[in-house]
């Protein structure tokens, strides 16, 4: 597409290396599993690692095949791979760019090809870029944020609608910052802002069709993007402390609310945006 915005893994680190990470962040379920999601097909997108990679685990221990799809980090989302096969599940791995259209319909057709289905859709994956300043923002970036942040999850919900049917389930990730703002994230809470606008939107668009559409908006979450450039050094030295808990959460603290909303537990649930965030009390 010669008019997308590439990704600006050139700018820093971004996405991040989940395995030259230290401390690891921790991803692994903590409970056996019920087979809340039996039988079930899940696409993840940014499940290479961090909250992606968290919620891919915890989906296969109940039961679902897991369709992983990222950007540039193989070495992460085999990885991840792995893991979804250690719990009994298929797993495929689907490099490229979701603020990429024809990328997110080939992507779709590969999952359906390859596992049969769709029948969870987790719109994860996102950028963020800190700048003190608003004229820091270059049109560049800003282009880029939104194309990854927001466009790609219209992208990527497109070529999956043909495919959901009733009892189907959308799972977004928007951000506390969308709720608090963030001084020096003013693109990336922007975008988390629209998130959870099309959440709400896209939950009355396809209600009626018996297709739920949440999202989680986590807090501070000890993932790669954050120390890999997504975070100025004065903020990640004291990553988390902010929070009534005073600390940093984990992917798998935040994973259990993308299986909630994604089984029958949830069957009462659209709209609706769950808050993993440490304690921080939103009006949302």
């Amino acid at each position: 597409m010669t008019d997308q915005q590439q990704p600006m893994i050139h700018e820093d680190n971004l996405p991040g290396h989940e395995s030259e990470l230290e401390p690891k962040p921790d991803w692994a379920p903590r409970y056996p599993g019920s087979g809340r999601l039996q039988g079930k097909v899940a696409v993840i997108t940014g499940a290479d690692s961090g909250i992606g990679r968290a919620v891919a685990a915890l989906y296969a221990r109940e039961g679902a095949d897991v369709a992983i799809l990222y950007l540039c980090e193989h070495d992460d989302a085999k990885k991840t791979a792995e893991i979804v096969e250690r719990e009994g599940r298929k797993a495929i791995i689907i490099a490229g760019d979701v603020g990429d259209r024809d990328f997110c319909d080939r992507a779709v057709a590969e999952v359906i090809d390859k596992l049969g289905g769709l029948d969870i859709l987790v719109n994860n994956a996102g950028e963020q870029h800190p700048d003190k300043d608003i004229t820091d923002i270059s049109e560049e970036q800003l282009r880029r944020t939104f194309q990854t942040n927001i466009f790609g999850m219209f992208f990527l919900t497109q070529a999956a609608r043909p495919h959901l049917k009733k009892g189907a389930a959308i799972i977004n990730c928007t951000s506390v910052t969308m709720y608090q703002g963030s001084k020096e994230l003013l693109d990336y809470s922007s975008t988390k802002g629209a998130i959870t606008a099309f959440t709400r939107s896209l939950s009355e668009n396809l209600v009626g069709e018996g297709i739920r559409v949440n999202a989680v908006a986590p807090g501070p979450i000890w993932t790669p993007l954050n120390p890999s450039g997504g975070a100025s050094e004065e903020k990640l030295e004291h990553f988390g402390e902010s929070t009534p808990m005073g600390r940093p959460g984990q992917p798998n603290e935040v994973a259990p609310s993308f299986l909630f909303l994604a089984c029958e537990d949830a069957s009462y649930m659209s709209g609706q945006v769950l808050h993993p965030n440490g304690g921080t009390i939103v009006n949302g």
